[in-house]
């Protein structure tokens, strides 16, 4: 991502995000429409959606290290902000507010950044498992203010069978470069009618950001836990000394 940043207007401009920037954005927009129980995420809930191997193209492999980076850069720039959750520090984006957008079109642009150019239909499909659309008409009347602002940008003409979009991330040679290879590729068939179920490693993936999450909370819970119990040993210490000298006073009056 570029270390320059200018507040964008309405419609833009929008910097370039790298490809690691665009896979954090991705997963953050994702996991909060799909396992919403699970959000805001953890580093390692975060780590994990990155490495997915459903509903991502390319298949990353990121550490903890590339993710706290990314994450770095992307609070300077007001797009994520730490929170803290469960006794643990966790994530979530601002995208709402800085790109001024609803929970439909942010849908498209959450399918567009986790796999990159693709289809009218397929992002169809793809978005639906975050957000209803219910034909391709649809879809068009939420992507059209979009590309008027920038956000979405098409490879191919628009009226083009299969037209080919992207998010308006890019910088401009990567721009250029995708254009003209969604120029030189064959027109698609049209786009399937209906939307496949969820793949069983789709909910997986949920699933394990899910896990890590709680896994995250339950050591906080365990640390905190073992921190009162070493304060109530100190405490009946103290007490048990306390009734001693107690007792010799006793006597001693007695006496």
């Amino acid at each position: 991502m570029s270390e320059e940043f200018v507040r964008p207007g309405v419609a833009g401009p929008w910097p370039a995000l790298d490809h690691k920037a665009r896979r954090v954005l991705g997963v953050l927009i994702e996991k909060a429409k799909t396992t919403p129980d699970a959000y805001p995420l953890t580093l390692n809930a975060l780590v994990t959606g990155c490495n997915q191997k459903s509903n991502r193209d390319p298949i990353m492999e990121l550490d903890e290290g590339d993710v706290e980076d990314t994450l770095r850069q992307l609070k300077m720039h007001a797009i994520v902000v730490k929170v803290f959750g469960g006794r643990s520090e966790r994530w979530r984006h601002l995208l709402y507010e800085t790109w001024n957008v609803d929970k439909l079109e942010l849908a498209i642009l959450g399918e567009l950044l986790l796999r990159g150019p693709q289809s009218e239909g397929d992002l169809r499909g793809r978005a639906n498992r975050m957000e209803p659309f219910e034909d391709l008409e649809i879809l068009r009347n939420r992507i059209r203010p979009l590309v008027e602002r920038n956000l979405v940008v098409y490879l191919t003409p628009e009226d083009r069978r299969g037209a080919m979009l992207s998010h308006g991330f890019h910088d401009p040679a990567e721009l250029r470069r995708l254009k003209s290879h969604a120029a030189s590729a064959p027109a698609s068939v049209a786009p399937a009618p209906h939307v496949a179920p969820p793949k069983q490693d789709e909910r997986v993936g949920e699933l394990v950001s899910a896990i890590e999450s709680l896994r995250a909370d339950l050591a906080a819970l365990t640390q905190r836990t073992g921190s009162l119990e070493q304060t109530v040993a100190g405490l009946s210490s103290t007490l048990a000394a306390t009734q001693k000298e107690l007792a010799a006073l006793e006597q001693a009056l007695g006496a």
